[in-house]
């Protein structure tokens, strides 16, 4: 059975220096995505204006995606060694200087290596990137318990679908009034200021803000110092020879590769099948650059929340916070969700296409913010939190480059029917969860897991 603690009930004001403690934290995160998915947005500019083919910035997209995904790898064990706060405030930072970077090299007349230039510097503003996730999660680990925890991954993909909305809709808006330049450099001034609002406001802990710690119900929440990073080769140990832990890493690949499978070239499905511009990203009215992004922001924005909050409730009141059970029922609904968007390309009809991709949203949206939001909490433990959510986040970012490059050239031969290729990551992942349907996590080491009968 299972050994969670129980729950202690907080005080009114322990939850409102929570909130205000995850509010800023989780704000900064959504700005960290307008500072990454701008490339997405200025992206059809920039292949006209620099003469780049799709392949080529492809090469742009997923060196970014490679590069963040190997940061993780080594940023989850550093953020879980000098903690949550210092590590998004280190990479807001970064990403803001590499951002203005970008920005200042375009406004100066830069025309020459661009797509070089743009494979160093996009990879490099990943690097930072990559420490956005991850310290959300280790500066929440010990202000949750795990039973609360379903509610706070519910809140983490609203966070991840109001990034999707400043990335596109601001972007569209900045694209739409403003040299396409600024893409870059407003969302550098955007991260400087979140920096320091987290730097001032910011706690790692409970106790950092003047109340008392407590046992979270984690996996490492017996632990014997447990408020001390764990010894690397120790700390990777316990992950690699966790059960659970491996199988959700080899789940967040089936995530990574169906969300940008359906994230990265949504936009060109628009434009190619419903004709939604004159056919081509090079022509940008600003008027209809503007509705096209809005509105993809929107679908995406409100079926990632809608995903969110419902995978968080089901997790918490209806299995008894087990996250695998929510996890596999959301990954058959993905299914659905794609056979809606080739039935709407079939029949062409355009609404039903923005239906199906923020219906598709809610099931992608809400296993990415359970899987990485809080299983990593409840299976790495407060110790382990960022080094798990890493190595998840990783994983998933490894296939997104499968997802831009692989999909890109199925595509290319086969047309949009090969998002038929995406179910079959659906159905994988549903089969992973089924291999730990009962997992929790137990007290006394991340290595140890409990299974209901």
């Amino acid at each position: 059975m299972s050994e969670m603690s129980e729950m202690p009930v907080h005080s009114a004001a322990y939850k409102r220096r929570r909130m205000l403690n995850w509010l800023p934290l989780g704000l900064t995160y959504a700005v960290y995505y307008m500072g990454r998915y701008n490339l997405n947005v200025a992206g059809p500019l920039m292949m006209d204006k620099f003469s780049l083919t799709k392949a080529e910035f492809g090469t742009i997209a997923t060196c970014g995606f490679w590069v963040y995904a190997l940061s993780v790898l080594f940023n989850g064990p550093l953020a879980d060694r000098i903690g949550g706060k210092k590590a998004i405030v280190f990479g807001a930072f970064g990403a803001a200087a590499l951002n203005l970077t970008m920005g200042l090299l375009f406004l100066s007349g830069w025309a020459t290596k661009v797509l070089v230039g743009m494979c160093l510097l996009y990879g490099v503003n990943q690097y930072f990137q990559s420490f956005g996730a991850l310290s959300v999660v280790k500066v929440n680990s010990p202000w949750f318990h795990v039973k609360e925890r379903g509610v706070f991954g519910g809140i983490f993909g609203i966070l991840i679908s109001l990034g999707y909305s400043l990335a596109y809709a601001v972007g569209g808006w900045i694209l739409a009034h403003f040299s396409w330049y600024m893409v870059f450099i407003v969302p550098s001034c955007a991260l400087f200021f979140m920096a320091l609002l987290d730097h001032f406001w910011v706690k790692d802990t409970p106790a950092e803000a003047g109340f008392a710690n407590f046992n979270t119900g984690d996996a490492s929440s017996d632990d014997k110092d447990k408020e001390v990073a764990l010894p690397m080769k120790e700390l990777l140990s316990r992950m690699f020879h966790n059960r659970v832990i491996v199988t959700l890493m080899i789940s967040e690949f089936c995530t990574g590769f169906i969300r940008q499978g359906l994230l990265l070239w949504y936009p060109a499905f628009l434009l190619s099948v419903f004709a939604i511009s004159p056919g081509h990203w090079e022509w940008l009215g600003s008027s209809n650059i503007w509705i096209l992004t809005f509105t993809l922001a929107n679908v995406i924005t409100i079926g990632g929340i809608i995903g969110g909050m419902l995978c968080g409730w089901m997790s918490d009141k209806l299995f008894q916070s087990r996250r695998p059970p929510v996890a596999g029922l959301f990954y058959l609904m993905q299914i659905v969700g794609v056979l809606l968007l080739i039935f709407a390309k079939n029949h062409q009809m355009p609404l039903l296409a923005y239906f199906s991709v923020g219906f598709t949203c809610v099931w992608i949206f809400g296993v990415h913010g359970m899987l990485t939001g809080t299983a990593s909490m409840d299976f790495g433990g407060t110790r382990g939190a960022s080094t798990v959510a890493g190595l998840l986040d990783g994983v998933q970012y490894f296939a997104s480059g499968f997802a831009g490059l692989g999909l890109g050239y199925v595509l290319d031969k086969v047309g949009w029917n090969a998002w038929l290729m995406l179910p079959l990551f659906s159905i994988t992942g549903f089969c992973l969860m089924l291999t730990i349907w009962n997992a929790t996590p137990k007290s006394g080491g991340s290595k140890q897991v409990a299974e209901k009968a």
